[in-house]
């Protein structure tokens, strides 16, 4: 494995009853990659995130993170949350608790940090996705872009070394889309490994260092984006690029 290899996913398989949704799926991610996953409604996306943060077991083939085999084996789940973070497309805040003490719970139950350190570092990070005066406001207060960026902050307190993106933008109105892609790009400005599925293929362009298009269960193509969006070489990758552009998000 290559010395900067955050992720590797060695032929991974895996079913849902007769349903092979994943086919000997191959990708590593390095650090400070950002590696964004394309792809028509039920082509395993979203299933393949889920099972690299250990969501879904695998029923083949191997996943490593951060230098640790996580697949085949049942996992410690305070560890494996300080190294992934993990914002789904719902933003699933509690929502009978304010937003700072949404953020706080984990780094005091799993990391075990100190309630006035969990915090300071809760504070910090809602002013850096900016929301800092929402801290003592409750989810269902705030606007959607205003909750998934929550999730957001809420995720970086476990201080992960990858962050996972499940089409964090599929759920908000399309004027809330930019606030969440704003802090997406920021965070890949300090050097965030992110690993994300989103059919945004601005974002994809501007910020992702490869573009990976899968299709039932397979990943068909990877390129860079500038080749990716330009000359494609699979028919099935074109039909999709074309339609998406012609009719999807831009």
């Amino acid at each position: 494995m290559a010395e900067t290899s955050l992720v590797e996913i060695d032929r991974v398989d895996k079913w849902f009853g007769a349903n092979q949704v994943l086919k000997q799926v191959s990708l590593s991610v390095t650090r400070a990659e950002v590696v964004v996953i394309c792809g028509p409604s039920g082509s395993g996306k979203s299933t393949l995130l889920r099972c690299v943060n250990g969501l879904e077991p695998i029923d083949g083939g191997s996943i490593r993170m951060d230098g640790v085999k996580i697949s085949g084996q049942r996992q410690d789940p305070r560890r494996l949350s300080t190294i992934v973070g993990m914002v789904f497309q719902q933003f699933n805040l509690f929502p009978h608790i304010t937003v700072l003490q949404n953020l706080i719970l984990a780094p005091l139950k799993v990391r075990r940090l100190p309630r006035q350190d969990a915090i300071a570092l809760a504070r910090r990070l809602l002013h850096r996705v900016g929301i800092g005066d929402k801290a003592d406001a409750y989810p269902d207060t705030l606007s959607g872009g205003q909750q998934q960026r929550a999730a957001i902050a809420r995720a970086l307190c476990m201080e992960p070394k990858i962050m996972l993106f499940d089409e964090p933008t599929s759920a908000l109105d399309p004027e809330m889309i930019k606030e969440v892609l704003d802090v997406m790009c920021d965070l890949a400005g300090d050097g965030m490994t992110m690993f994300v599925v989103t059919h945004e293929m601005g974002f994809a362009r501007e910020v992702a260092d490869r573009v990976i298009f899968m299709d039932q269960g397979q990943i068909l193509e990877v390129g860079e984006p500038a080749v990716f969006f330009t000359n494609p070489k699979e028919d099935r990758t074109k039909q999709f690029i074309s339609t998406i552009l012609a009719h999807g998000p831009k």
